[in-house]
């Protein structure tokens, strides 16, 4: 479709039943994975509408933040482990990433 003007391109989109739109005030999209999540901040957002189905076109600039899964279980044995409180315990093992032994360390020390 090279040297094709805009509206031209606009024409052909609505002939074969494709819309496209902003959506505004969009202030940040967030794509949750297993063990992360993407963050976009201000994004671009459009959403092309064809055959019934919308699709979700993002631009702008990502954030990866990983996400922990600790089990109450871990929880319950480093403070077992420790002779800490519940937070205690937690957040240890929050900046230990999971890690039950150094978790415990840490809070010995």
């Amino acid at each position: 479709m090279k040297g094709m003007n805009p509206k031209q391109m606009q024409r052909m989109m609505k002939q074969l039943g494709i819309r496209m739109e902003e959506l505004g005030g969009v202030k940040e999209v967030v794509i949750k994975l297993e063990n992360k999540e993407i963050i976009i901040k201000e994004p671009g957002v459009t959403v092309i509408t064809a055959m019934g189905e919308k699709s979700y076109q993002i631009v702008g600039k990502e954030e990866i933040r990983e996400i922990l899964n600790i089990s109450e279980e871990d929880i319950k044995l480093v403070m077992e482990q420790a002779g800490v409180d519940y937070d205690s315990a937690k957040k240890a093992l929050e900046e230990t990433k999971g890690d039950l032994a150094e978790a415990i360390l840490k809070l010995q020390e």
